[in-house]
């Protein structure tokens, strides 16, 4: 089991390392950040004298070596747009993704993975169709494409609820409903299909055969038995909630680190795009280990096998 655990950890290190060398590499063979920055009415002079204040005017490796120094001491350097540090700058736009991240998660949770089951026990009805065309409609139209629809409908039609910003529940229903909608269909897929792999299975007809009630087959033999997949969805799901925001809070001008994101790479801010960028790819693999690790859990043949 350690052995298990730590071959897993050190995937995690290995993979936030690549992550932070290429995204390091490409933000500075991309262009000039300093011209970006200043305008095109800066001077040589002036040019200069940034690349010497920031540490711009060093070779790429040693920038490289002093920048992962830097986050082994939690430091991510300082905004090139406004000076301050980027951790603190961060700090201030995560409370925001977090709400809308667990208010779509939330939501998800509970529209897929029950909309799942009833599909798998009502397979081939009426039912499990309309259930699968929602979860096909979800899982395949774009948020953006969602979000404007939504605002059109709720905020310039009927006029229900605000298109955009924060500060109230109604500003967080059209954002978590964008948001929540996609992963509730890829949920109710996967939880749609492995309930019926497991509900044709030997132990499921032999508990059937033994008198066990319907509700006592699905939640004791059933549901155990088809979690590994749904885990995987579920992980996956968590760990792409910050990633997928960005394009919801474009949308809505939701205040969070997405929007954040988009904002720092049109102004060329390399240190906020990188802590952001490691923020998110922390999020991914961080999701991912704990995936592995129910893994573990759940099935002891994976746990040995490693």
């Amino acid at each position: 089991m350690l052995r298990f655990w730590l071959m897993k950890a050190v995937r995690t290190i290995v993979t936030l390392m690549l992550v932070v060398t290429f995204t390091f590499i490409v933000l500075r063979i991309a262009g000039d950040p300093v011209q970006s920055m200043l305008g095109p009415d800066a001077t040589m002079e002036e040019m200069e004298q940034f690349r010497e204040a920031w540490g711009l005017n060093e070779p790429i490796p040693v920038q490289f070596v002093s920048y992962v120094k830097q986050i082994l001491t939690g430091d991510l350097g300082y905004s090139h747009a406004n000076g301050r540090q980027v951790t603190a700058v961060i700090a201030e736009r995560i409370p925001a993704t977090i709400l809308l991240g667990l208010s779509a998660y939330g939501l998800a949770l509970l529209v897929g993975i029950p909309a799942g089951i009833l599909a798998a026990l009502k397979r081939g009805t009426a039912i499990d169709q309309l259930i699968m065309s929602f979860a096909a409609f979800g899982f395949a139209l774009p948020g953006y494409f969602l979000g404007i629809l939504l605002i059109l409908l709720f905020s310039l039609h009927l006029q229900w609820l605000p298109s955009s910003g924060s500060g109230t529940f109604y500003h967080l229903i059209m954002p978590a409903v964008t948001l929540g909608l996609y992963h509730a269909g890829a949920l109710a897929r996967f939880t749609r299909s492995s309930m019926l792999e497991v509900l044709n299975k030997l132990y499921m007809r032999a508990a059937a055969a033994k008198g066990a009630p319907p509700s006592w087959r699905i939640l004791r033999h059933a549901l155990p038995n088809a979690a590994i997949p749904v885990v995987t969805i579920l992980g996956l799901n968590l760990g792409h909630l910050v990633a997928g925001a960005v394009v919801v809070e474009v949308v809505f001008a939701w205040p969070g680190i997405g929007r954040l994101l988009v904002n720092s790479v049109s102004m060329r801010d390399l240190s906020v795009v990188q802590g952001l960028i490691l923020l998110i790819a922390t999020t991914m693999v961080l999701a991912n280990l704990i995936v592995d690790l129910l893994y573990g859990l759940l099935d002891p043949r994976i746990r040995v096998t490693g």
